[in-house]
């Protein structure tokens, strides 16, 4: 489910280009939630795009640890991703821009067990790293690696990029952006 953002002029709902921008980020940070506040873990991360711009996300790591305790007390986490970043020069401090393109989101996150589906979340991960290449996952390794597959619930991309900046300042500012 596509969630709401202030800066609309930013937002991206073109299905296809939200795939675009998470297939080009080879990061995702997911937010578990502590009483004290959130812990915030970077991960490598797969995608698989559902029907109805539906989002399932796996990771994987080890099957123990301090993640893997948050995610059994609170399923519930939130994501963000990001890419394109540059630095936009301005004669002034406060006339300098950031270009960036970023999704975020929730859902809940889960430990997979059954083998066939660790294997299919292994080959969604693998894909985004590296597209076009067949893997094998033996049945050992996939015993002893934890898989995670969040299903996610609600989410928002968001892009300040090159050539929208350049329209919306003028062909002034072109030079920055050959």
């Amino acid at each position: 489910m596509l969630s709401p953002m202030r800066r609309r002029e930013r937002a991206v709902t073109d299905w296809n280009h939200v795939l675009e921008i998470i297939q080009s980020c080879d990061c995702c940070r997911v937010a578990f939630s502590e009483p004290d506040g959130p812990y915030i873990v970077p991960m490598n991360f797969g995608v698989e795009a559902g029907p109805s711009e539906q989002l399932t996300l796996y990771f994987h790591g080890a099957s123990s640890g301090k993640k893997v305790e948050l995610m059994q007390k609170n399923p519930c986490v939130g994501f963000e991703m990001d890419t394109g970043h540059v630095l936009v020069p301005g004669a002034q401090a406060y006339s300098c821009s950031f270009l960036y393109q970023s999704v975020i989101g929730k859902g809940k996150i889960e430990i997979l067990s059954n083998l066939e589906e660790k294997k299919h979340g292994l080959t969604v991960l693998m894909r985004h790293y590296a597209p076009g290449k067949e893997w094998d996952f033996p049945s050992a390794m996939l015993e002893r690696t934890a898989v995670f597959r969040l299903d996610v619930t609600e989410w928002s991309c968001k892009e300040h990029s090159r050539l929208k900046y350049w329209r919306e300042r003028g062909s002034s500012l072109k030079r920055f952006f050959v």
